[in-house]
């Protein structure tokens, strides 16, 4: 498996939400590079909305009366701690705790191939969450139309193994488990 360490893939990704990326950058070896909320405002942040949540039209419209209020705080917040001049400087970086997980945001991330086949077995299981999930399968129709000698089989483990290895409680119920 050492060749597929020099060989390397680089995926510009946007429209994600930070939830995502504190996932993804568990991954690591790995090199991220990640859009700042220390130095670039989030005035009128677009967020990520999960698909039950947009199903269930009480839950959306509570969803995005929260985004709403979290978005004016974040506003007053710079605003108080910028008319201070011992914090008017930090405003930005302190205010960003106010600031949800929903958050999108822009990340770079490089793997080598190796690490990729890794991220596919464990991202794009079924039991995985469904946006680092989603972001997978992408990365890895990507990586297949680039290099499909190397990423034929990759994808979720059981696909490769033909069983599911994570037991009885975390079996998905599309392979058998492990024998």
């Amino acid at each position: 498996m050492s060749p597929l360490e020099h060989v390397k893939f680089s995926f510009a990704i946007a429209g994600v939400s930070r939830a995502l990326t504190h996932q993804l950058v568990r991954h690591r070896l790995a090199s991220y590079s990640q859009q700042s909320q220390r130095y670039v405002k989030e005035k009128d942040f677009d967020y990520i909305v999960p698909p039950t949540i947009e199903r269930n039209p009480a839950a959306k419209a509570e969803f995005e009366k929260l985004m709403e209020t979290i978005q004016k705080s974040y506003t007053k917040l710079l605003t108080i701690m910028g008319q201070d001049n011992v914090s008017g400087e930090m405003a930005n970086q302190d205010a960003r705790f106010a600031l949800p997980q929903a958050a999108e945001t822009k990340i770079v991330v490089t793997m080598n191939c190796r690490e990729l086949l890794h991220f596919f077995q464990h991202r794009c299981c079924s039991r995985a969450q469904w946006e680092i999930r989603q972001l997978a399968d992408k990365m890895l129709d990507i990586c297949r139309q680039a290099l499909p000698v190397v990423f034929s089989t990759g994808g979720a483990k059981c696909a490769a193994l033909g069983y599911c290895p994570e037991g009885e409680k975390f079996c998905c119920g599309r392979y058998p488990l492990k024998p």
